[in-house]
């Protein structure tokens, strides 16, 4: 009895085992950002996407677990010759992503070493076939290229090359050091050529503007010429038309017309004398009766001269005053000046 009792607990635990064993072969859960590959007899059948998965215990097994994740390959350093026989350093980073789990898994043999090796084969071409310069300027453009070629090679594994980049890219130290001496050679060039243009263009200004002087200048002074013109005839003309009216005055008997021009041309020589620029002394009769005199005696000469006004005696006002006015001496009048 005892002897059945102990083969009855080894059995049902022999049955819990192979039913713990069956479930579990059974039951497969797949984390997110995975998929799993089902092979059946070593065949692929079918991919397990992230969740609670069935499959058929002791037929069908996991493949390969692959990770569905955006993944990132560190490219070491590169030798590479340029299309100039410069030698560069170069490095840089991959990232690509699995899109289809079977091909990943079945169509290359170690995805992660292809992707690398197609990447640093891809990145000593297109930065062999550049010159020294254009690599050094054309970060994104060599990248741009690189991640065209891979990820048309790469399409048939089932993964999607998402992004190139180029790190760095180190020429040896006496090309940096040639490099740093051109650059300053063709900075100093460039200095002295905006210098010079500098100078020709202020040059070029300066010449302008004296030329645009001088016409302003000339422009004014024919300008100042023409207006002094102008105005000489001006007085020219009013000159004349007083002289007309005057000459018609007396003409027609008025005697008090050429009183009045003759005094006015007495009072301005008068006033020019006292205002002449010099130290000289000058002696003359400035009392009123002097002038009116002198006026009275022109006077009678028009008389004398037109006997047509009749005889008539000039107005009193004009007439020479009598011996018994008193005449002032004469004094010296200093000028303003030499």
């Amino acid at each position: 009895m005892l002897e059945f009792i102990g083969l009855g607990s080894i059995l049902v635990v022999v049955l819990l085992f192979v039913a713990l064993v069956v479930v579990a072969s059974t039951v497969k859960i797949v984390p997110q950002g995975y998929n799993y590959t089902v092979e059946n007899f070593g065949r692929y059948v079918r991919t397990l996407t992230p969740g609670l998965n069935l499959i058929t215990p002791f037929v069908e097994r996991i493949g390969h677990k692959m990770n569905m994740m955006e993944q990132v390959l560190d490219v070491p350093t590169q030798e590479v010759i340029t299309r100039d026989n410069a030698s560069v350093a170069a490095d840089g980073v991959a990232f690509y992503q699995v899109l289809d789990a079977s091909a990943a898994a079945y169509e290359v043999s170690n995805l992660q070493y292809a992707v690398l090796n197609l990447v640093m084969t891809n990145l000593r071409s297109v930065m062999g076939s550049m010159d020294l310069d254009d690599l050094l300027s054309n970060r994104d453009t060599i990248s741009e290229r690189i991640l065209r070629v891979v990820d048309q090679a790469a399409h048939s594994w089932g993964i999607k090359i998402t992004r190139i980049e180029i790190k760095d890219i180190n020429p040896p130290k006496n090309l940096v050091d040639s490099m740093a001496r051109q650059m300053m050679a063709e900075r100093e060039k460039r200095a002295e050529i905006l210098e010079a243009e500098g100078k020709r263009n202020a040059q070029i200004l300066k010449a302008e503007g004296q030329k645009q002087a001088q016409i302003l200048e000339a422009e004014g002074k024919r300008e100042a010429a023409f207006r002094e013109a102008e105005a000489r005839e001006r007085l020219a003309e009013a000159e004349a038309k007083a002289t007309r009216l005057v000459s018609e005055a007396i003409a027609s008997g008025d005697v008090q017309a050429i009183n009045y021009f003759v005094a006015q041309r007495y009072t301005d020589a008068l006033a020019k004398i006292a205002s002449a620029p010099n130290q000289r002394v000058v002696l003359m009769p400035l009392e009123a009766s002097s002038l009116i005199g002198a006026i009275g005696g022109i006077a009678e000469i028009a008389r004398a001269t037109f006997p047509e006004t009749g005889g008539r005696a000039p107005p009193a006002a004009l007439r020479t005053p009598p011996a018994t006015v008193p005449r002032t001496p004469s004094f010296a009048v200093p000028a303003q000046g030499d």
